[in-house]
């Protein structure tokens, strides 16, 4: 065991309570202070019970000279990286944790920390919710760690709004399964017997390995099913024995081969079906929901609404925001709707209203068809309520949206007549015409408030707007507007989720990741109070040298909340004087340039003159561009 140097302070010694100890072999400095009591301290009545300096020691201190010293090579622990770069991961997000030391030991350095490089998250939620973000924009999936019991506890909120989305990250699980191989004190605390039983209600599958030929199997399997449709998250739980004892014959060990599921396709006949009735149909409306998943999915979508003039109602990643066809065409005139991965499709067609006795009513006309083609009903599960209520519908199509889109437009190509082709063009100028005036109107209604203080959140997206859009920006958070022009695929991050408040910064982290190798302005519109739940992605972000633009709607409230609050009051005839107990973030305001500095982001604010809004834009805009994160914090109106 190395000694400490002569003259300094054993640590050992000073932690036993010593004013101060002499190196191994060496004579004392000092003579020790007496203690003033041979009884150990008694805790406040409630006061959590504080590790002994014992245990603290054994945690800390190498070990002591009467301890063999063991070395291993070929650890288990390096196959299993082997078997992840197989997989092509580029990010693992993680906050450290030694269930899973000896895999991120392997993979900084057997690994080289290179495909995959390690992300210093400080936060399990956060690490969900930037692998998430990264998925949303490459299409690819990224690799989160977290350690025992109380790491997935941490992550469970994003790995519920993962699933939520359908998105499919990663979650690889450290845990020390074998009781009697388990460090006394705080492993056993951390260490389960079923480690994916907590969060299994809301991801797609889990696997603990016994051996490392079952790790590699199950590491391949887990990839698989995340990826094929409909996505989710999955676990894969990594025995602690498993990645820190040796391999004694490495070449017995196999990694198998990875070939990824077609997405399915609609059945051709019913496929027929649905073009024959948007053929023939004089109003028909396309709802698009999460259907676009590249950019391809996009030229399918425009493709079909400008093949029978309707309008798509959903843009986003589905169809470009301004363009003729995207928007209007309102349902109650439709007599044929063509919902296409909508996760809601009874709320749609439905108008419910929230008041004390509860109702709904159905806007759409009597005898319109609806037809929905979705791979959520593929795959639904039973405790959590993500499914939404039960919609009837005239056809219903359990397959991928995107995938499904070339079939139905040749399907439909070869019904169109001329005669038809004519209704479709008459169709679509009218629709132009009412989208076009519809965006004039979008025009002067931003205008409204456009001087005030706090500053008004159009005025503050329009601003935004001005400040990136001669550049090849991307909005990987909340923001944007229909005066945006959002004209690709990659502009935005897709919609989906469970409105987990606090996923909100890092998924734009992720995000913005992804972007980075293509050297685009990734910018996001970050809720206060969202930021206020793991704020430390902004140290993330900084330490990876990650550029993004945060700008603050810093309303000082969870203002959703506030209104409910005064939904509920008004109800009870209370009055609404007191909605802001419990639901603003006032006294003290937060000054979030100033926390942002704090983790290493060029920032500034807190700006409440909208006239000083646009040139400090500009200057952060400069700063992304040179490759760093920047914040600008806005006191903004309520919405």
């Amino acid at each position: 065991m190395a000694k400490s140097p002569r003259n300094g302070i054993n640590r050992r010694g000073f932690l036993k309570g010593a004013a101060a100890g002499a190196a191994a072999g060496a004579a004392a400095l000092v003579t020790p202070a007496p203690l003033a009591s041979a009884e150990p301290a008694v805790p406040q009545r409630g006061a959590a019970a504080q590790p002994s300096t014992a245990q603290l020691a054994a945690e800390t201190e190498p070990l002591s000279a009467d301890v063999d010293v063991l070395t291993v090579e070929n650890a288990g622990s390096d196959f299993m990286v082997d078997v992840f770069k197989s997989l092509g991961f580029e990010y693992i997000a993680s906050n450290p944790g030694s269930s899973f030391r000896g895999l991120q030991e392997s993979f900084i350095n057997y690994g080289k920390n290179s495909s995959p490089e390690w992300l210093t998250c400080c936060h399990e939620e956060s690490s969900i919710a930037i692998a998430d973000g990264y998925f949303r924009v490459s299409g690819k999936p990224m690799m989160a760690m977290a350690h025992g019991t109380v790491g997935l506890q941490h992550a469970s909120m994003t790995i519920y709004n993962s699933f939520v989305a359908r998105n499919p990250v990663y979650i690889v699980l450290g845990n020390a399964l074998d009781a009697n191989a388990r460090r006394p004190g705080v492993e056993w605390n951390h260490s389960v017997q079923d480690a994916s039983s907590m969060v299994r209600d809301y991801i797609k599958w889990d696997d603990t390995p016994i051996s490392l030929p079952h790790f590699a199997e199950s590491a391949v399997r887990a990839y698989k099913i995340a990826m094929t449709l409909p996505m989710a998250p999955v676990i894969l739980v990594a025995d602690g024995d498993l990645q820190e004892n040796a391999v004694k014959d490495r070449s017995k060990l196999h990694m198998p081969k990875l070939t990824l599921t077609s997405p399915p396709t609609g059945d051709p006949s019913a496929v027929a079906e649905v073009a024959k009735l948007l053929v023939a149909a004089e109003n028909p409306v396309i709802l698009a929901g999460r259907v676009a998943r590249t950019e391809h999915g996009m030229k399918m979508m425009v493709e079909l609404a400008e093949l029978l003039q309707a309008p798509v109602q959903g843009g986003g990643r589905n169809m470009p925001n301004q363009h003729p066809l995207s928007g209007g065409g309102g349902l109650g005139n439709a007599d044929v709707i063509l919902g296409l991965q909508v996760d809601d499709l009874w709320g749609t067609i439905n108008d419910f209203r929230d008041q004390q006795e509860r109702s709904y009513r159905s806007v759409i006309k009597a005898g319109a068809k609806v037809i929905s083609i979705s791979a959520n009903d593929l795959y639904t599960k039973s405790n959590y309520q993500d499914f939404q209520r039960y919609a009837e519908v005239d056809i219903a199509i359990a397959a991928d949206g995107e995938a499904t889109l070339p079939l139905l437009i040749e399907a439909c190509k070869r019904l169109i007549t001329g005669d038809r082709k004519r209704v479709f063009d008459e169709r679509g100028k009218r629709i132009a015409a009412a989208n076009a005036q519809a965006l004039v109107r979008a025009r002067t209604e931003a205008t409204y408030g456009w001087d005030s203080s706090p500053i008004s959140t159009t005025r503050m997206s329009m601003e935004i707007w001005n400040a990136v859009k001669t550049k090849d920006w991307a909005l990987v958070g909340g923001g944007g507007s229909r005066l945006w022009n959002i004209d690709k695929f990659y502009r935005t991050t897709g919609g989906g989720g469970a409105a987990a408040v606090g996923s909100g910064l890092p998924t734009a982290v992720g995000a913005a990741l992804a972007h980075k190798k293509f050297g685009r302005l990734c910018v996001a519109v970050q809720p206060d109070g969202d930021l206020m739940y793991a704020p430390g992605a902004l140290w993330t972000a900084a330490h990876h040298r990650i550029p993004l633009l945060l700008v603050m709607h810093n309303n000082r409230a969870y203002h959703q909340e506030v209104m409910h609050l005064q939904r509920m009051a008004n109800r009870r005839q209370r009055g609404i004087t007191t909605a802001g107990v419990g639901t603003t973030l006032t006294d003290p305001n937060i000054d979030f340039a100033a926390l942002a500095r704090s983790m290493g982001l060029y920032a500034a604010g807190p700006i409440t003159d909208p006239k000083d809004l646009g040139p400090a834009l500009r200057v952060a805009v400069e700063r992304v561009e040179r490759g760093e994160p920047a914040l600008i914090d806005v006191v903004t109106q309520p919405r």
